[in-house]
């Protein structure tokens, strides 16, 4: 049988670069060496398309978290109908390395799973693991995610978006409009992933410096009211052909963190003792079904497809949407296919089910 040819892209200009770093070498080591031929291109901080790592386990996390080195050679994924060849570039030089059958952009935050890469891969024809470039570019944007979920009936919790220049030019009726929300609040960037940025304020007084904080990340903010919950995720995993997408069991984020700590990411991937998942989550019966339910009419709400994860709160016994992520993390010890493995489905043939559904997926307009 031919093997398939597979282009793994990471790392990227985001601020979850490494942790993209950890997860290519997860998946690289998942892959088959029988089925699958892989093409390694690392993205540096720099935006730079460079030759990627071809060892796995150099990108694994027990080294330490790592980032794309620096080479004088360019990879350049050229636009086309699919069948083109894939370009190294150095001194001058263009030497081709053949053309490929899908790519798994492992990639998060922006320029990577916000819709950016999945265009670029449209625009050469190449089939892709996961959402497209709307379901990414919307699930990207906490303003736009909510009024996604809204328009579709979904439960989202109060919030307000900032756009930079209603923050310069109408900053007191900015704050005006917070002080109807219940405090404590979260001020987050818009469109950056993995918990950077977010601030817990308390009061009014501190929504200016946390505004300029989650700026740092993104000039569009968002202000949400706080809820009090217990977090919950749900995995998603599309389905062949006609068939409904499915969801996982839940698992449920237990932080033991100071007062008022929040699940931030250092909370995530650095200072990470006091953080554990709860998989299955112990939730009764009838709230884990609506909220698998809710978490598949979110993805159908997007027309997402691959994979999605979808978090939520439940408060007084009601699910609640916190956000999706179309590109969730997917080390070996993240959420997503840990739930999935929960399900029976272990890492690698999770890796296998995303790629046979990107080869599955017709091209063009669908």
């Amino acid at each position: 049988m031919k093997k398939i040819r597979i282009a793994l892209i990471y790392g990227g200009v985001s601020g979850e670069h490494s942790i993209s770093c950890v997860t290519a070498g997860a998946i690289m080591g998942a892959l088959d060496p029988a089925r699958y031929d892989v093409v390694s291109i690392g993205i540096r901080r720099d935006g730079t398309w460079v030759p990627g790592e071809t060892d796995p386990d150099a990108l694994d996390i027990s080294r330490g978290l790592t980032e794309v080195g620096p080479s004088d050679r360019r990879i350049v994924i050229p636009p086309g109908d699919g069948s083109q060849s894939l370009l190294e570039i150095s001194g001058g030089h263009v030497r081709e390395l053949g053309g490929v059958d899908v790519v798994f952009p492992v990639l998060h935050g922006p320029f990577g799973e916000d819709g950016t890469i999945q265009g670029l891969l449209e625009m050469a024809g190449i089939p892709y693991v996961g959402c497209g470039v709307l379901a990414s570019a919307a699930g990207m944007d906490k303003d736009f995610m909510k009024q996604v979920l809204t328009s579709a009936g979904l439960p989202v919790g109060p919030y307000l978006a900032v756009s930079p220049h209603r923050w310069r030019a109408d900053r007191e009726q900015v704050l005006a409009e917070v002080a109807q929300l219940e405090f404590p609040v979260y001020v987050k960037p818009a469109r950056a992933g993995s918990s950077l940025g977010i601030s817990k304020v308390a009061s009014l007084d501190g929504i200016g410096a946390a505004v300029e904080a989650a700026q740092e990340h993104d000039p569009k903010v968002v202000i949400e009211q706080g809820i009090s919950g217990r977090e919950v995720e749900c995995a998603v995993l599309g389905g062949r052909g006609d068939e409904p997408a499915k969801a996982s069991v839940l698992g449920e984020v237990v932080l033991e963190a100071p007062a008022g700590g929040f699940y931030d990411f250092d909370s995530k991937y650095v200072s990470t003792s006091g953080l554990t998942m709860s998989i299955p989550a112990k939730i009764d019966e009838a709230t884990t079904a609506r909220v698998r339910e809710l978490a598949v009419q979110a993805f159908s709400a997007f027309g997402c497809e691959g994979l999605t994860r979808v978090d939520f709160f439940i408060a007084g016994g009601e699910p609640i949407i916190n956000e999706i992520n179309t590109m969730p993390g997917f080390t070996p010890f993240s959420m997503y296919p840990a739930l999935w493995g929960e399900a029976g489905i272990p890492y690698g043939e999770l890796v296998d089910e995303l790629v046979a559904l990107a080869l599955e997926r017709p091209r063009g307009l669908r």
